[in-house]
């Protein structure tokens, strides 16, 4: 069990300069608790920090549980914050009150502040699904610069991928591989960037793209945005079967 502790810089200059997350633990994962991650995470991009932002849900407690590698991902993240309905849960049955923070409202907020330090980048999606979300924000801040790529790229494509992102340096670098690929592939590659702002954002480029609609704000603030996933990726359902076991886990401790 991890106690409630500070992650980050125990020196006391960076514990004065802003509010380091304390950290409690789900099923034995470390999970990071504020009221305030943006300024956190924009500090430390400021500071040229490096930082791995995990969104951590329910099915991807689960998969830490069984996956070696995803558990040490996770484990290894600077910040791992509450994606998921069941997370919130877990928390409120411990004692801990932590908002619901969906990684795509986090990644909004993120592209609005870390823009001006940098170029950033989008990787994911099908052909197409990430330029046309790159063009939205391209709308809204039309000082911004966004490198883009698919996410079905072959090695070559790859490979030049990798350069890209080397050579630009990005301060911010959303992957939207889905859970968890996505978060495989950052920690294999942040070193090419290693001063970014790295987070993987799932379906959030078909949201920002208009290819799919988000939950209506009815079912978000009710915590049911994931039945309206569902209803939208009848697929899902078996990704879903896990959720049983997480509310035991939950309950049962």
């Amino acid at each position: 069990m991890y106690k409630i502790l500070d992650i980050g810089f125990s020196c006391a200059y960076y514990n004065n300069m802003f509010t380091i997350p304390q950290t409690t633990d789900v099923l034995g994962l470390p999970i990071h608790l504020s009221p305030d991650y943006p300024s956190w995470i924009v500090r430390r991009s400021s500071e040229n920090l490096g930082t791995h932002i995990v969104t951590l849900n329910s099915e991807m407690a689960m998969l830490g549980q069984e996956n070696k590698k995803i558990s040490q991902i996770i484990t290894q993240a600077e910040l791992v914050i509450p994606d998921g309905s069941g997370v919130v849960l877990y928390l409120m049955l411990r004692g801990f009150k932590q908002k619901r923070v969906p990684g795509i409202e986090l990644a909004q907020e993120l592209i609005e502040k870390l823009s001006p330090q940098g170029p950033i980048a989008f990787y994911g999606g099908e052909p197409g699904v990430a330029e046309a979300a790159a063009k939205v924000w391209r709308d809204k801040i039309p000082d911004i610069s966004i490198l883009v790529s698919h996410g079905y790229l072959d090695q070559q494509q790859q490979e030049q991928w990798c350069k890209t992102l080397a050579k630009a340096q990005p301060s911010l670098v959303l992957v939207g591989l889905g859970i968890p690929r996505q978060e495989v592939w950052i920690a294999e590659h942040r070193q090419l960037s290693p001063k970014a702002v790295w987070i993987g954002v799932g379906g959030s480029f078909d949201i920002w793209s208009g290819s799919k609609k988000r939950a209506p704000r009815l079912l978000r603030d009710n915590n049911l945005e994931w039945l309206y996933r569902l209803y939208q990726e009848p697929w899902r359902w078996r990704r879903m079967l896990v959720l049983p076991t997480f509310l035991m886990r939950c309950f049962l401790g």
